[in-house]
Parts: C-alpha cells; structure tokens; sequence
C-alpha cells in the first residue's frame, strides 16, 4: 500500500468506529479486526501503519468528529507531511478544499471536564490518552518473579507490588509458554493493586460480585493458595463463562461461578447471605481511567448514560452489604477518574451506612481521595482507578 493508500484506509476505518460508537456497536479492536480480515492484501507493515494513523485520530479528538475525514483533516493543518498525503490518486484521499469540514476540540470531550477528580491537574490530562504499557500478574501458584523473569529474559519488576512485571511494547507475551502454562496472566497494575487491596488469605470465603472475564478472581484465588471459598459472579454470560479454562490453566481450582440475573441477583446469591469474608465490587462505570485503552468510548459515552452508572454502582454497593459477615470488609472500585463514580460515590455510601468505615487499602501506589484511594496514570503509570476498602462494624 502507498502512504496515501494507508491513509484513506485509516479514514475508512475510523469511520467505520465512528458508526458503531453512535450505535453503541462493536467496540472499536473488533472493528479493526474485522476491517484487516477483510483486506488480507495489507500486510503486516500496512495494518500497523494504518491502526496507528487511524488510533492518533481517535486520541486526538474527545468529541466525535462528524466525519473521519475532518478529524485527518484538521490533523493536517498540524503535519504537512499527512497534508501531503491528501493527493486525489490512485487508492488515496481526494485533495484537500479550502472550506472542507474539520473536527474541533481537544482530547477531554468538553461536557466531561467538570467529573474529572479534582486531585487531576490539566497537565495530568494527556496521560489519559498515552498509549498503555503491557503488564503482566506473575501466578504464585507456580511460579515467582524472580524466575518469571530470567525465564522472559526482558521486563521491568514494578515496585508497587511483589509480583507485577512490565514489559517492553510489542512484546508476544500471549505467544510465550509462560502465558500457555498459566505461569503469568496479562493484567494491567491499576487492576492487581485492587486485587491486593482485597488482602484476601487462605480460608476466607470471598464473593468477586461483578467478576467479567475472571482476571482479578485468578489473583485473589493465588492469594488463597488454593484454601477457602471463592465464588465468581456477574450478568453476563459469555464472560463468566471464560473463568474455568483461566482457572484451569492457572491452577486455580474450586472458583465457583455463578450467573446472576440482573435486578435479582439475590436470588442466586442467598446462600451466601453475611458469610463473606470479604466482597470485591469491581462496578460497571464510564472506563474513563481507560481511554488510554479504548480511547473511542469518549465517543460512545453520553450523560444519561454516566447517571445510569451511577445509579447502578449505588445499588450495587448496597446490595454487597447483604453478603458480608460482622466484621468483614467489601473493597469498591472503578475504572474511572469521575469523582461522583469514586469518592462521591463511596462518601455517599458512608453516609447512609453508619455501620460501615473507611480504612486503609493496604497499597503504596496512589493518591489519598476521600474515603478511598486515586490511581492515574501520570500518577503511579497505571490505568486511572478508583478504590475503597470498607469494613462493617
């Protein structure tokens, strides 16, 4: 493919994310699956060319452009070396006109800046949008650090916690053996500090409440070495649904999962009724702290959207009380760095549970908010977080 080839193939695709942000659709790494499948004539230097162009525009712009071809635009008027590009021949885009449209704005979506956590100064705000390291969770149930790493040969042992790596960008770590082995999970460093602010020990008995895919239930299971209850619970099927191949590779054995019903979880879940040690409520949220991630869900969010959420970390915050013995604890977190997800949302939740407390999360890594704990990455160079450890007293 020709540079300008390359560059209408980006126009193509952001479109292409463009469109299913306005529907809520695909999230935008299937659209670009989907979109290489279908070109099997880009090779491999082509398709990383193009992500990389089409992802630039995507971080640049907080507001949806009207069009993919006004975000390139307005990109040009800043690179003459894109401007170029804009040539009308062969495969590339039609040339620039004086009064075409351009995409306006800078990287926050406007309507967002007031929920931004006040301890984010604005020079903090780029990180937002920086590309993410590659981390990874050594499993404990087979292995340490130390081996992990002379066996990689390459990575960073992050100080925040005793078995977190960071690797280099680009590296394979889902082609090592190690991966295969369930010798090491990937897991972002923001979502292990959670995990280690659960405390979780052999012989408790521990709800994850939302539990996704399953990754912080894998690194509360190599906390409890195997010793205990562990229970795994969320609405969605097809997630839940990849925790015992995980769990299996990881030598994690007897999580139990348990699909709930959304409104009536407590109809699944009443047999657990004040047994738990501890509850971990990894809430549904905006995923502001992941836009480094998924940069194009600032396209996707609206503000009936941000209430819902709201509405429903509340609930399910109040819901967690129900299943956590006298004396235990329920860690809350978000990912997301909107005071009213974080320290709103919890200060709330003090106020109308007397017989609750804030206390330490135990971690080394982020800033003091409220009742809880504030990662970011300018921070502590981990996805933005919000968490809470709370006990009943």
């Amino acid at each position: 493919m020709t540079p300008s080839a390359r560059l209408q193939a980006a126009i193509d695709l952001v479109d292409a994310i463009l469109a299913a942000a306005r529907t809520k659709g695909a999230p935008a790494d299937r659209i670009a699956q989907t979109f290489f499948t279908q070109r099997r004539y880009a090779g491999s230097k082509d398709r990383r060319a193009v992500r990389e162009l089409a992802w630039n525009a995507i971080r640049r712009f907080g507001e949806a452009p009207v069009s993919a071809r006004a975000a390139f635009v307005a990109l040009a008027d800043e690179d003459a070396g894109l401007a170029g590009l804009f040539d009308g021949t062969g495969y590339g885009p039609a040339a620039l006109a004086i009064d075409e449209p351009k995409a306006t704005g800078g990287p926050i979506p406007g309507w967002l800046l007031p929920e931004i956590s006040s301890l984010l100064e604005s020079d903090e705000y780029a990180s937002l949008l920086d590309r993410a390291p590659l981390d990874i969770r050594v499993n404990t149930l087979k292995s340490t650090r130390d081996a992990v790493l002379a066996e990689l040969g390459d990575g960073e042992a992050l100080s925040a916690l005793p078995d977190a790596i960071r690797l280099p960008a680009g590296y394979a770590v889902e082609q090592h053996p190690l991966f295969a082995a369930g010798v090491i999970e990937v897991q972002d460093l923001g979502s292990q500090l959670i995990a280690a602010a659960s405390q979780a020990k052999p012989g408790q008995t521990i709800l994850d409440l939302c539990a996704g895919a399953g990754g912080k239930t894998l690194a509360l299971a190599a906390s409890m070495q195997g010793e205990g209850r562990l229970i795994a619970s969320d609405t969605n099927r097809d997630r839940l649904s990849k925790i015992p191949a995980r769990a299996e590779r990881d030598g994690a054995d007897g999580i139990e999962c348990k699909l709930l019903n959304p409104m009536r979880e407590k109809e699944a879940l009443e047999e657990l009724k004040s047994q738990c040690d501890l509850v971990l409520i990894d809430a549904p949220c905006s995923g502001s702290g992941t836009w480094r991630r998924n940069p194009e869900t600032r396209w996707r969010l609206q503000p009936d959207d941000l209430e819902r959420l709201i509405a429903e970390q509340a609930r399910l915050l109040e819901l967690a009380t129900h299943y956590v013995k006298p004396g235990g604890a329920m860690v809350y977190a978000v990912c997301s760095i909107f005071e009213r997800e974080g320290r709103v949302q919890v200060e709330t939740f003090l106020r109308n549970n007397p017989n609750w407390r804030a206390e330490p999360a135990g971690i080394s890594a982020g800033r003091a908010d409220g009742p809880g704990t504030l990662l970011t990455p300018a921070h502590d160079a981990s996805d933005g977080f919000y968490l809470a450890r709370l006990r009943m007293l």
